[in-house]
């Protein structure tokens, strides 16, 4: 079966950042389509972002996904998420926003995305600066500036 790469991380689900990508992982691994290098879930390491968005809506990971494959839109999807979950306020969501599309830059994260970087063969981009923009790069697209 052939692979697609998800969504980048910067397209928003109401204001939110990642979330699509998020749901967009989930569609493609249940139909054999992610890449089999793609980090999903909660349980390998609760630093990376799928499990971050979920704790940050306070939401069951695995009821996401069981609830994602049933199908709607990702605006339902999150919908059903604030009403299972928490709704953060638009000050939060602006704070998450920042920190997700931040991530790698200057943090405790810098090392491991220099890493990461260098494993794919990216280690002399100084354009990749996040892991947002790494994540673009790997698959294709421009990293935003």
């Amino acid at each position: 079966m052939q692979t697609q790469n998800p969504c980048s991380d910067h397209i928003e689900t109401k204001g939110l950042i990642y979330f699509a990508r998020m749901l967009d992982k989930i569609r493609l691994k249940a139909r054999g389509e992610l890449p089999p290098d793609y980090f999903t879930g909660v349980d390998e390491d609760p630093t990376m972002f799928d499990a971050r968005c979920t704790r940050f809506l306070a939401v069951n990971y695995d009821e996401l996904v069981q609830r994602t494959l049933k199908g709607g839109s990702d605006e339902q999807i999150l919908e059903w998420c604030f009403e299972h979950g928490r709704r953060p306020t638009e000050e939060e969501i602006a704070i998450w926003n920042a920190f997700l599309s931040k991530r790698g830059w200057r943090d405790d994260a810098s090392a491991d995305l220099q890493a990461a970087k260098e494993r794919s063969g990216l280690g002399d981009r100084d354009d990749i600066q996040t892991w947002v923009d790494l994540h673009d790069a790997e698959e294709g697209r421009k990293p935003a500036i």
